[in-house]
């Protein structure tokens, strides 16, 4: 009976690890433990990612606590995403949505993020919209008067929105 059971616990210790692969890459499987509580990949730290150059093909540009809404600023998102650098630019620049203004802006800086990096600076010409995205940020909330004492609310929304440029 004791001989059974150490052959069983023998057998537990040799299945301890279990491949899965990178989400960021998609390739080169590493080895975690089946111990952690969800069979997710396990996300890279920012040291990681930079050991083995993730992240080094892309630009990213952020602009947090926008005062328009996340739906407002979709509509012109969706007509610049894949676009090369210098059509989205155009088609921003001859939109006439409110969101038009802060996205050309975040357009510029994420241009100048890919060129003005110190290791592996991108190449202008070859940049496109990979993607483009907006979040919805904390809203404001206000009351506005009305007739007979009564009080309306009113929802200023606020946006977080992020543009990410790469090489074809």
């Amino acid at each position: 009976m004791a001989k059974k059971a150490i052959e069983t616990v023998e057998a537990v210790e040799t299945n301890v690890e279990e491949t899965v692969v990178n989400i960021h890459t998609g390739e080169e499987p590493r080895v975690y433990s089946v111990g952690r509580k969800s069979n997710k990949a396990k996300t890279l730290t920012k040291r990681e990612r930079k050991a083995e150059g993730i992240g080094l093909e892309e630009a990213k540009a952020t602009a947090s606590y926008v005062r328009i809404s996340a739906r407002k600023v979709k509509i012109v998102l969706d007509l610049i995403r894949g676009k090369d650098l210098e059509d989205a630019k155009a088609i921003v620049k001859f939109t006439p949505k409110a969101a038009s203004e802060v996205l050309a802006k975040l357009l510029k800086s994420a241009e100048a993020n890919a060129i003005n990096r110190l290791t592996n600076p991108l190449n202008k010409e070859n940049l496109y919209v990979a993607e483009c995205f907006a979040n919805q940020g904390p809203t404001l909330k206000r009351i506005m008067a009305r007739a007979q004492g009564r009080a309306f609310r009113i929802n200023k929304r606020t946006s977080h929105i992020t543009i990410v440029l790469k090489e074809k």
